[in-house]
């Protein structure tokens, strides 16, 4: 191992709350050294990396947030007596670091700083020991998700407890590898934690998919997932909540919004009553998920729509006032694509309750720890209804569940922004309410929400702010970058300028979950998710001279993507 003497990269020249600079030792007019730890050699300056400040009685952990050359001119005497002088440049190098917290004289790590260094403190290359020790804390748990690029011999053991439980934000713009480490970080929560229960929404078929042949792959083996079409789930319509109906069935742009509205509340509620009238000591709400007829719904409209009154010579009230409503509802029950929505084959009644919660959270046998949802096919404008709908019956689920607190769940939510918007007042009001509400409320009922985005500032505002975690990868673009920096912590927001260098499948971790803000490479998946790139000039130079278009004409007409 090396020695204190050999780990000496340079001294502090400036300390302030939260930042510190630093000079670098010159070597041979070198500005930015070489160290060996382990025999291997680290570079010093690399953005990321880790250094010690050390101060009798004080050990200070420091992350390099910014590097810097600067080349000066000084004066050289030629000889002793000489009075001749001549100019010379000298390459000095800088660092900018950022305190993380401070290691006790056990070598324990403790987060925050007590005793601040003074200018002139020794600062030196982190050892692989001092690494290790900030992340023992969670090691015990095994639940080892990457490595440190700049030691690779150090494992990134995060505390899944707090990881799922505070609720997590995967960010990182298209390419950086958000599907790749959501797949790992699934896997190896599996293999930890054998008694998982994780509901993946997938919006693109990039975790369970079927081939030109017809050959079904996935991002897991087969032992541990059960995939799932959202179609053939059956999420049916009387599941709903008024709000989503709202959402799903009303144009807010509408003049007469407010009475569609009204009557909706009205109807929608005595229907839910009058099915379900079998159900003695039950009250019925209007969001009770019972069984109602759609079909009585439209009639109801119809009826009001059309009122009148003097022998036909007085309109009603309400004429007139639902030609939309009617026209919209009317499209959408003929549209075969939301036949699973609004046609239920084996949801007909409020009993089938029972069996669709079973399949979704992978209590049907054989029990699998992972459930994919695969939205792929369903309509974009209904895809937002049906992925809070999800949502929302996992929180019920654990809402009305009294052990609860033993049968934790996580919602893993793949292109969040879609359909948790961020913006209020949005065609999907209802939709994020029932998210927000899972992110505000879930933990306490033991229900984890993890979101993964590629535009974090159009995700709602307040299920970010929820999360207690954040792994960001690769974010260039400035609007996303300033809006993450809004939400982390003060002491943390000086990160992200580092978020536009990350390489693929390389994090920023920060939260609860981990010891400190930590820069790490995931550990590759196995297997791997459908998310690569496609090679264009590979397929290009050697691509196909002809197609099937008759299958893809068929597949079109029947909504059914693959083999």
């Amino acid at each position: 191992m090396a020695g204190t003497e050999d780990t000496l990269i340079g001294k502090l020249v400036s300390v302030e709350q939260g930042r510190m600079e630093v000079m670098l030792m010159l070597e041979d007019a070198v500005a930015f050294p070489v160290t060996l730890i382990e025999g291997k050699p680290v570079y010093t300056g690399r953005i990321g990396s880790y250094v010690v400040v050390r101060q009798p009685g004080v050990r200070v952990v420091a992350m390099v947030v910014e590097a810097r050359q600067e080349e000066k001119s000084v004066g050289v005497k030629l000889g002793l007596k000489a009075t001749e002088t001549v100019r010379r440049s000298v390459n000095r190098g800088f660092l900018i670091i950022m305190p993380l917290g401070e290691l006790d004289e056990s070598g324990h790590f403790h987060r925050g700083i007590v005793n601040y260094p003074t200018p002139g403190a020794a600062v030196h290359a982190v050892l692989a020991n001092e690494v290790g020790a900030l992340f023992e804390k969670h090691r015990d748990k095994g639940y080892r998700l990457g490595y440190l690029p700049t030691l690779p011999s150090v494992e990134i053991c995060l505390d899944p407890s707090m990881l799922f439980g505070r609720h997590l934000a995967i960010l990182g713009q298209s390419g950086s590898g958000k599907s790749w480490s959501v797949a790992s970080l699934l896997q190896r929560a599996v293999e930890t934690m054998p008694n998982a229960h994780i509901i993946l929404l997938d919006l693109h078929g990039e975790y369970v998919w079927t081939d030109h042949e017809g050959k079904r792959h996935s991002a897991f083996t087969e032992d541990i997932y059960r995939a799932v079409d959202a179609r053939d789930l059956e999420i049916p319509y009387w599941l709903l909540t008024y709000a989503e109906l709202v959402d799903l069935l009303i144009d807010r742009t509408d003049q007469s919004v407010a009475t569609q509205v009204a009557l909706l509340r009205e109807v929608l509620l005595n229907l839910r009553r009058k099915s379900n009238r079998n159900m003695p000591g039950v009250t019925i709400s209007i969001d009770s998920p019972v069984y109602f007829s759609l079909q009585e719904l439209f009639q109801q409209f119809k009826i009001a729509n059309e009122q009148v009154t003097n022998f036909g010579k007085v309109k009603g009230p309400l004429y007139g006032q639902f030609d939309e409503f009617l026209i919209k509802l009317q499209a959408r029950f003929n549209d075969v694509r939301y036949d699973f929505l609004f046609k239920p084959k084996r949801r007909k009644s409020s009993d089938s309750l029972e069996d669709l919660l079973r399949d979704f959270v992978g209590l049907r046998k054989p029990k699998r720890q992972i459930t994919v949802i695969d939205f792929s096919t369903v309509p974009f404008d209904v895809r937002p209804t049906v992925s809070a709908q999800v949502g929302r019956l996992a929180f019920e689920f654990n809402y009305w569940n009294p052990r609860s607190r033993e049968f934790p769940i996580l919602l893993m939510c793949e292109e969040a922004h879609s359909y948790i918007p961020r913006d209020s007042g949005t065609q999907y009001e209802g939709t994020r309410r029932s998210m927000e509400r899972i992110a505000k409320e879930g933990r306490k009922y033991g229900i984890g929400l993890a979101v993964v985005s590629q535009r974090p500032h159009e995700l709602s505002e307040t299920v970010l702010a929820q999360c207690g975690n954040f792994i960001c990868l690769r974010v260039t673009n400035p609007d996303d970058q300033k809006y993450i920096r809004d939400l982390v912590p003060d002491a943390e927001a000086g990160l992200m300028n580092t978020l536009s260098s990350l390489g693929r499948g390389e994090a920023m971790a920060m939260g609860e979950a981990v010891p400190i803000p930590t820069r790490f490479q995931f550990y590759p998946p196995d297997p791997p998710p459908n998310s690569t790139d496609v090679d264009f000039y590979g397929h290009w130079v050697k691509g196909l001279d002809e197609l099937d278009v008759n299958a893809i004409v068929d597949s079109w007409r029947r909504q059914r993507r693959g083999g």
